[in-house]
């Protein structure tokens, strides 16, 4: 069993910037693809980025050219930049990992981010 702790989440401003962090219990070597999901208030779990083994990214169209993930093996840790940062942006960010295609099999519980107008 994995466990991921997300961090970094707060309140900012409009045009703000915030990095969140996610640490895995053990290695993250050996996951597929690792990404970030967001669930804003009243709707439902989005997902805002993913980055695999190869460290091949995908970002979803609302974030893209404002937000970058990253990973770093050696620290097991999963990263995501947030930069000018929009109200909309107001969510429960959650980190995933998995093992095979298809859904996640890890999910950590989650980090708020409020941005403020």
């Amino acid at each position: 069993q994995v466990h991921l702790v997300e961090s970094g989440g707060g309140r900012v401003q409009t045009g703000g910037s915030l990095t969140l962090s996610c640490v895995a219990s053990g290695s993250i070597i050996g996951f597929l693809t690792m990404g970030w999901h967001r669930q804003p208030p009243g709707e439902q779990r989005e997902l805002v980025a993913t980055i695999t083994g190869g460290n091949s990214t995908n970002y979803g169209d609302s974030v893209a050219g404002r937000f970058t993930i990253s990973r770093d093996n050696a620290k097991n840790t999963l990263y995501l930049r947030m930069t000018r940062l929009k109200p909309e942006d107001t969510a429960v960010y959650y980190c995933a990992a998995q093992t095979r295609s298809g859904s996640p099999d890890y999910w950590g519980r989650g980090t708020q981010v409020t941005v403020s107008s």
